[in-house]
């Protein structure tokens, strides 16, 4: 079994590595065209091109797993295996030519390697979070982990390096991120991010998967987001785990299917659904 979690993982890498040059062909050009999707969040060619790509890699290599992307929609598999897809996670900052951009891979395992049910429906957590990789390709810059094997740093093309979470025991010592306003004012939650940032050291909006990054290597002790997609955040459940951190919905469920996020270094984890409840 975990000879079976180790060749996808190593494909999860090179894939998300090719698919972030893909999308760097893309970045920064002043012809981009944007489109409109049926929510009124942007897509371009660099999306759809990015996922192409992660589903040809996947399906030539375990061809029986399952394939759920936020583009291309869902591949239905019989292997007990299921890839989780966002080729852009931070569309809208790559739009804007903003660097914190990245590719999302994330890997469920059924429960006893028995093949998982897909309805056609509504997409929804049908398995075990096992693999997760967040590379963020304008900086050269990725976390991955799988469960039971750690996580893993690696900046630029330099050797990979332990991936662990910050030792802030408080948010008063550390950094609070999230990926934007809009979504706090929606869910009527406002109050909730006015408690956090009057708790933390430092609060900035460096957010979607680069503030989970952050949080996974150190550098910032808590990331809460009042929306999620199952493709936003399927690679970051085993991540964090695996970086000695936490991530679970605003309730304290560790599930990638909430709707929500919360990713802490662990310690201020309490403190920080203390303060989203109020």
């Amino acid at each position: 079994m975990q000879d079976e979690i180790s060749k996808r993982l190593k494909l999860a890498i090179d894939a998300a590595r090719e698919a972030g040059q893909l999308t760097l062909r893309y970045f920064q050009r002043s012809d981009l065209a944007v489109d409109l999707k049926h929510d009124a969040t942007p897509v371009t060619i660099a999306d759809r091109e990015a996922e192409k790509l992660l589903r040809e890699r996947i399906a030539a290599a375990f061809p029986d797993d399952g394939i759920l992307g936020e583009e291309l929609g869902e591949k239905p598999g019989t292997s007990g295996y299921r890839w989780i897809l966002d080729p852009i996670d931070g569309t809208k900052s790559f739009i804007h030519g903003v660097p914190l951009y990245a590719v999302l891979i994330g890997i469920e395992q059924a429960a006893g390697g028995r093949p998982q049910a897909v309805s056609g429906q509504q997409p929804a957590a049908s398995g075990q979070p096992s693999i997760g990789v967040i590379h963020v390709p304008a900086l050269n810059e990725t976390v991955y982990a799988a469960k039971g094997q750690g996580a893993w740093h690696v900046l630029g093309d330099g050797p990979k390096q332990p991936a662990c979470v910050s030792k802030a025991a408080s948010l008063s010592d550390g950094l609070f991120l999230t990926s934007g306003l809009a979504g706090f004012h929606r869910r009527k939650a406002w109050s909730s991010f006015e408690r956090l940032t009057k708790a933390a050291r430092l609060t900035r909006t460096w957010g979607d998967a680069y503030g989970y990054l952050l949080v996974a290597t150190g550098r910032a002790a808590a990331m809460v987001d009042p929306e999620m997609n199952l493709w936003d955040a399927a690679a970051l459940l085993p991540i964090l785990e695996e970086a000695d951190g936490k991530f679970t919905d605003w309730r304290g469920n560790p599930t990638i299917a909430g709707g929500e996020g919360v990713a802490t270094n662990g310690l201020v984890h309490d403190e920080v659904l203390r303060l989203l409840a109020g």
